[in-house]
């Protein structure tokens, strides 16, 4: 699947690069050394959509209609406050922080299990807690095992007093499920997450967009009564732990511009393609 990722990507920057000039499919197949006929099966398989069809699904104004009709769906009761419940996002996600005295103690006597997981846009770095998902982050696609000891680095100083072992987490199979489409997710999977009451916010605020809907920096800073502070929710949103499951590549631009995402723009669009396909 990774595999086919990266020819995904890779045909996906080119079909951006040229979207003026609507590039034919023949011409995209053998900018990716494939035929005509398997570029389009691999495309269509794995987005849902022809490459045709991804050429119109994100255009601006197309984003722009889907933030519009996104607006008044936010609910904010739900997302605001530690104390409220944790909000569910269809039905399988939730988030959980962890308490003033966990994050005291930086993680002292929690065991953290990390592991790569593959995924229809490349290579997950997941790390989990018995109480739930920690972290999740896209590795790319050249020095993976450079990678992995990087981010498994990077989590150690988030939980400096925490045990990490590098072995599967048990939530994996249940992670794998929401990379099936069409397949009924059993039980909701849980995320622990370490971040100042504002952050905490605007993460249980994304889990309100639902996949195929989009939502602006503003709208976010409505959705937990902040107002004005578009800006602070986009460093937020910056620093969110856990890709995919918290949904920040759901947020983009009022002027329907896609925006930055810190696993790449590209792989945002992608998400993005996949998710809005019918």
């Amino acid at each position: 699947m990774n595999n086919h990722y990266a020819r995904i990507e890779k045909a996906i920057r080119y079909l951006n690069a040229n979207s003026d000039r609507q590039p034919s499919l023949t011409e995209v197949a053998d900018h990716l050394c494939l035929s005509e006929f398997h570029f389009q099966r691999l495309f269509s398989r794995w987005a849902g959509i022809s490459p045709k069809k991804y050429l119109q699904i994100l255009t601006v104004e197309r984003a722009k209609l889907l933030l519009a009709e996104h607006q008044p769906t936010l609910e904010t009761s739900a997302a605001v406050g530690l104390s409220s419940g944790s909000r569910l996002h269809d039905q399988f996600v939730n988030i959980e922080a962890v308490t003033p005295g966990e994050f005291k103690n930086c993680g002292a006597g929690t065991v953290i299990n990390y592991s790569v997981v593959d995924s229809p846009f490349g290579n997950l770095f997941v790390a989990a807690t018995e109480r739930g998902i920690c972290r999740m982050a896209f590795l790319s696609e050249n020095n993976t095992d450079q990678q992995l000891n990087a981010e498994a680095a990077d989590l150690q100083q988030y939980w400096p007093r925490a045990q990490l072992a590098h072995r599967p987490p048990p939530q994996l199979d249940d992670l794998q499920q929401l990379f099936q489409r069409n397949q009924p997710i059993e039980k909701p999977l849980s995320l622990l997450v370490r971040g100042t009451n504002f952050q905490v916010q605007v993460w249980r605020a994304l889990l309100s967009i639902n996949e195929g809907s989009l939502s602006s920096y503003g709208q976010i800073a409505e959705a937990i009564d902040r107002s004005g502070a578009a800006r602070a929710v986009g460093s937020a949103i910056a620093a969110n732990p856990i890709a995919l499951l918290i949904p920040c590549h759901r947020v983009i631009c009022q002027s329907g511009a896609i925006g930055g995402y810190r696993w790449g723009k590209t792989r945002k669009q992608a998400i993005l393609s996949w998710e809005l396909a019918p």
